[in-house]
């Protein structure tokens, strides 16, 4: 399903919800509302929601709010906190804001809150929103026109900042965050204040989180009134929990393995999503020889992205021919293509010198023999057995690999040092469905590392995209950088994956996909017309 995004973002009143009343659910037969749900998480999320420390969209958007709602990941994002959203010219944006809508403590939201929230990010250490005011794109000001009315001015032209941005930030409380010095925004600790709809009043970084319901939500009242969200880190022991009836739903979507199983069963129900996220190898650019282009080629075509489908992931999902961004994204350009040809990568292992001298199987180069470790997190089942088989893969065109398990915390630190050759890793919708991102990746480390290394084409590109004034000049030259990108990938797409989210249908049925977001999110928690006036739910059968 290709989530189609309109030409330009256009200026949409945002009426206000009533409450739910039995809506019937697309999850099947079952109660639309609860007392209270218990729903696993595998970790902890920023410590108690410190939005600085980690975003989880589907926890960290119980509590905040954004200006515009669902996220990016849509056709036409549609005002939340706004009730406008204009384009004035290329670099200048007018909001209106909602006069109706009090923080969790009581106080009123006004424009001084978001003014604020852009500011604060402006000065934080660098993390998942900082990147997105400072740089791309860069907002040089917000200024205040009145008490629900804000002017967001770019650096440079800005016509995605509506439909993209404006989307992906959350909005924070200038009254609490202003007591918070910027360089100690990730140490903030205390329970989080914010306008959405639930308020989370119990944190332990080892038991987890409760929430309960805001009943004055000006969107209108949540459906389930209490949410208590214990971490199991273990796949395993997540789904024996949910088999037992201890949990009602989990962060974690089922295992390919175990499908059918809760298919057949009577007490859990099952929701099959395309989410916006896919399992990818990263080649580090840094080292040789992941920094010549052709070999990132070559060992893009040496994969069986089919082979990976079916051997991984149970066939459960579609091959990865499109390669990346996400092909459902609406910001992706629809006539990609990374077909698997082993024969051509053969070839151009040759072309390149590598060859094998010594007859051993293994192509050797300056540096000597291609070996290399790919690791993955060993709490990750599909991702170590990913690394196998493209192990295996690999040897067919004369690249030894060997597959390596770490624990989460190895895994993490390699991560962020890229103190690896080859990585198995799972991505989500933030970093292959929002344009910006994609832009940023090249940037931040995580794609490629531009400016300081160079690379002459993508900067030339670059430069084109940043004089783009509008959304469809940009998504031209978006789309170029697209095909630029899938042609020497640092990041290669192993497979889509379909994803099947379970619960216990006896406890609660009113759970919808939300695109990028599965079935787990707030969006199932409010009445349903707010969800869909908001575009925020997929209906059933697309």
């Amino acid at each position: 399903m290709r989530r189609r995004l309109a030409p330009a973002a256009v200026a949409v009143l945002l009426l206000a919800g009533g409450c739910a009343g039995g809506a019937e659910s697309p999850a099947g037969d079952g109660p639309t509302t609860a007392d209270r749900l218990s729903i696993a998480l595998p970790a902890a999320v920023g410590g108690p929601l410190n939005v600085f420390v980690s975003f989880q969209e589907q926890v960290s958007e119980l509590v905040y709010d954004k200006l515009l709602a669902p996220s990016p990941y849509v056709d036409q994002p549609q005002p939340w906190l706004a009730t406008e959203v204009r384009m004035v010219d290329p670099n200048t944006w007018d909001v209106a804001l909602r006069d109706d809508v009090r923080w969790h403590d009581g106080e009123p939201f006004t424009a001084d809150d978001v003014a604020f929230t852009f500011h604060y990010a402006h000065e934080a250490p660098t993390g998942r929103f900082t990147h997105h005011i400072n740089e791309i794109p860069d907002v040089s000001s917000v200024d205040v026109l009145g008490p629900h009315e804000v002017r967001f001015t770019c650096a440079f032209a800005c016509p995605d900042l509506g439909p993209v941005t404006l989307a992906d930030l959350p909005i924070l409380p200038e009254h609490v965050w202003s007591q918070v010095p910027p360089a100690e925004a990730k140490n903030h600790n205390a329970l989080p204040v914010g306008t959405g709809p639930y308020r989370l009043v119990e944190f332990d970084p080892t038991t987890g989180y409760r929430f309960e319901a805001n009943a004055d939500y000006f969107a209108g009242a949540p459906v389930v009134r209490e949410l208590v969200m214990p971490i199991i880190a273990d796949p395993s022991a997540t789904f024996t929990a949910l088999r037992s009836g201890q949990i009602d739903a989990a962060f974690r979507p089922v295992s390919p393995e175990l499908i059918e199983e809760f298919a057949r069963s009577s007490d859990i129900g099952v929701i099959q999503t395309e989410p916006l996220r896919f399992p990818e190898l990263r080649l580090n650019f840094e080292r040789a020889p992941f920094d010549q282009p052709r070999v990132r080629q070559a060992m893009s075509l040496a994969l069986d992205r089919q082979e990976l489908l079916d051997t991984v992931y149970l066939g459960q999902g579609r091959v990865a021919d499109k390669g990346y961004p996400h092909p459902d994204s609406p910001w992706t350009d629809p006539t990609l293509s990374t077909p698997s040809d082993p024969a051509r990568a053969r070839a151009l292992f040759d072309e390149l010198g590598f060859t094998d001298g010594d007859g051993d199987g293994v192509r050797e180069g300056p540096a000597g023999p291609l070996r290399y470790a790919i690791v993955a997190q060993g709490s990750e089942p599909t991702q170590v057995r990913a690394a196998e088989i493209v192990a295996e893969q690999l040897a067919e065109v004369g690249v030894a690999a060997t597959a390596q398990a770490l624990d989460a915390g190895s895994f993490a630190d390699l991560s962020t040092s890229r103190d690896f050759d080859l990585q198995i890793s799972s991505i989500t919708a933030h970093g292959v469905a929002d344009p910006t991102q994609f832009i940023m990746s090249h940037r931040s480390g995580y794609l490629w590392d531009a400016p300081d290394l160079p690379y002459p084409e993508w900067d030339a590109l670059f430069e084109r995209w940043k004089a783009t004034t509008t959304v469809e000049e940009r998504r031209t030259v978006a789309f170029e950088m697209q095909r630029m990108f899938n042609a020497q990938p640092t990041s290669i797409p192993l497979y889509y994956p379909d994803e099947h989210w379970a619960f216990r249908a006896d406890a609660f049925a009113g759970w919808a996909e939300s695109p990028g977001f599965g079935i787990v999110h707030k969006w199932s928690l409010l009445p349903r017309e707010v969800a869909e006036r908001a575009h925020a739910v997929v209906a059933p059968g697309r």
